[in-house]
C-alpha cells in the first residue's frame, strides 16, 4: 500500500513540476511584437491627410481590432532632414499571430474602408511611401511601457534609436549587452522612461536593434544623457572587451508625440 501511495505521490509531484515548468516557459516567452510604420510625406497636404486618417480612422479601427494603445510621433523642428516629412506610428502586439491577422480584420472593417484615405485616387495619394519595421521585444523588457511624464505634451521628447551592427554575431552581442550586461537596468535606474527595447526582425537596416526612451522636454533629455555618459556603470560596461565594436552606426530620431498619440 505504501509503495502504491509513494508512486502516486511521485506522479503528482512530477505532473505539478511539468505544469509549473510549462507555465514558466510560456510566461518567459510572452514577449511583445511591435510594428513601426513610417509615413514618408511629400508636402503639408499629405501630412494633414495622414493625420486625419490616423486620428479618425486608423487608431479607432486598431482599437476595434483589439489593440489598446498606439503611439504616433513627428520629428522635432531641429531634425531638419525629417521635420514635416515623416510620421511614425508604433503599434504593439501581444503575439505574432495578432500582427498577422490585423490586415484581414481591417479589410472587414466597414468604417475603416470608408475613410477618404483608403479610397484616395491614384493621382493624389495621401503619402509618398510607407516603411514598415517588425520588431520583437527584448527578454529583459518583454512588454512595452507607457511612460510617466509630466508637463505639456508638445514639449515631450521621445527618442527613437536604431543601432546597426557590422555582422549578425556582433548584433547578437549588442542585444546581450542590453540584457545580460544590464544596459536596460542602467537606463531604468537613471529614469529614461523607456517605452520599449526590441530586436528588428524585418527592416531596411538589419542587423539592428531599436529602442525608445522619453523625457519631459529637451532640457531633461540632455541632462539624462549627460548623466548616462558619466555614470560609472556605463563606463565599466562600455569598456568591457566582450562588448567592443558591436555598433557600426547609430541613427537617432528626436520626436514629439502628436496630440492624439496614446503613448
Amino acid at each position: 500500500m505504501k509503495t502504491i501511495f509513494s508512486k502516486t505521490l511521485k506522479s503528482i509531484y512530477l505532473c505539478c513540476f511539468l505544469f509549473l515548468s510549462a507555465f514558466a516557459f510560456c510566461f518567459a516567452q510572452n514577449r511583445d511584437f511591435y510594428e513601426i510604420k513610417v509615413y514618408r510625406l511629400a508636402d503639408k497636404q499629405q501630412e494633414q491627410e495622414v493625420d486625419t486618417f490616423l486620428k479618425q480612422a486608423y487608431l479607432p479601427a486598431l482599437h476595434r481590432a483589439g489593440i489598446a494603445k498606439v503611439g504616433v510621433f513627428k520629428p522635432v523642428e531641429k531634425d531638419t532632414a525629417n521635420y514635416g516629412k515623416r510620421i511614425y506610428v508604433l503599434i504593439p502586439f501581444y503575439s505574432l499571430d495578432e500582427f498577422d491577422k490585423l490586415d484581414s480584420k481591417l479589410q472587414k472593417d466597414n468604417q475603416y474602408q470608408a475613410s477618404a484615405y483608403w479610397t484616395a485616387y491614384y493621382s493624389s495619394p495621401p503619402y509618398a511611401r510607407i516603411e514598415s519595421i517588425l520588431l520583437k521585444s527584448f527578454v529583459n523588457m518583454p512588454q512595452f511601457q507607457i511612460p510617466q511624464l509630466s508637463g505639456p505634451v508638445n514639449q515631450r521628447i521621445y527618442e527613437l534609436r536604431s543601432y546597426e551592427s557590422p555582422t549578425e554575431k556582433l548584433y547578437v552581442n549588442k542585444v546581450q549587452m542590453f540584457n545580460d550586461g544590464d544596459e536596460i537596468g542602467l537606463f531604468k535606474r537613471l529614469g529614461f522612461n523607456a517605452v520599449f527595447y526590441a530586436e528588428v526582425l524585418a527592416g531596411s537596416k538589419m542587423p539592428n536593434l531599436m529602442y525608445m526612451t522619453s523625457f519631459n522636454d529637451m532640457a531633461s533629455h540632455d541632462e539624462h544623457w549627460k548623466t548616462f555618459v558619466d555614470d560609472p556603470q556605463w563606463k565599466k560596461l562600455s569598456a568591457m572587451p566582450e562588448y567592443q565594436h558591436n555598433v557600426s552606426k547609430a541613427d537617432i530620431y528626436l520626436l514629439h508625440p502628436t496630440d492624439y498619440s496614446e503613448l
